[in-house]
């Protein structure tokens, strides 16, 4: 039998030691897919490194609850943090871009092929 199940789309997220996956994709009977996974570097002492990743599978009937449950733990966030309750409040300067974290340009992707992780 074909698989005909395909990659549609991908986006990678750097955001520190992490990287955020967003893989679109299509099941056998053409219905569309969310995975989001999370990679995480970690080095060990001799410089080899390993990733731990954790993936979350989101399906098409759930995307719409799932955006808003996102944009409302967003607006609490943004509400918390304007009220000077939590850290980076108005007087510390804007969220986006991540600009109290430093580069990181040392990625590597050797083992986003694997089939066994």
């Amino acid at each position: 039998m074909r698989d005909d199940r395909e990659d549609v789309y991908s986006k990678a997220v750097r955001a520190g030691k992490r990287t955020y996956f967003f893989d679109v994709k299509s099941t056998r009977g053409r219905d569309l897919y969310l995975t989001i996974t999370e990679s995480k570097k970690h080095t060990h002492e001799d410089g080899s490194a390993h990733y731990d990743k954790h993936k979350i599978f989101l399906y098409k009937e759930d995307f719409d609850k799932f955006f808003d449950g996102l944009q409302d733990a967003i607006n609490e966030i943004d509400r918390l943090k304007a009220s000077g309750e939590y850290g980076n409040g108005p007087e510390q300067g804007p969220r986006e871009g991540g600009t109290d974290a430093p580069p990181f340009s040392d990625v590597n992707f050797e083992d986003l092929d694997r089939k066994d992780i």
